[in-house]
């Protein structure tokens, strides 16, 4: 069986998060996957439609098949690296905090 790839690295938002928008597309057709990413109102579910569209698209460049017959097989939202950033506090201390960043990968199945 035929996997498609594709990947997005170094995307602005936290792992926790945007691994909510991806249970919502795993496992489904992706005409159903762009409609739920669509319709949600997740930062995550914007931002994975791009790779999925990604994926589409390799699909159809590379092996010349159809949309509406692919499947969602896989969706994993790994951790990237951190930015380490800091707000002043009172007293000259500072409160340390992390910018999270996320790496995506949405591997397409042909039925």
């Amino acid at each position: 069986m035929i996997q498609i790839t594709a990947t997005t690295k170094y995307v602005r938002i936290s792992p926790r998060k945007a691994r909510l928008a991806a249970a919502l597309m795993r496992g489904k057709n992706v005409p159903d996957a762009i409609l739920q990413l669509e319709h949600s109102s997740l930062k995550g579910g914007r931002l994975l439609l791009k790779t999925l569209k990604s994926a589409i698209s390799n699909a159809e460049s590379q092996f010349e098949y159809q949309a509406d017959k692919l499947v969602v097989g896989e969706v994993r939202v790994d951790e990237g690296p951190r930015l380490k950033r800091s707000k002043p506090r009172s007293r000259g201390q500072r409160h340390p905090f992390l910018r999270r960043t996320s790496h995506f990968t949405v591997v397409l199945e042909h039925q």
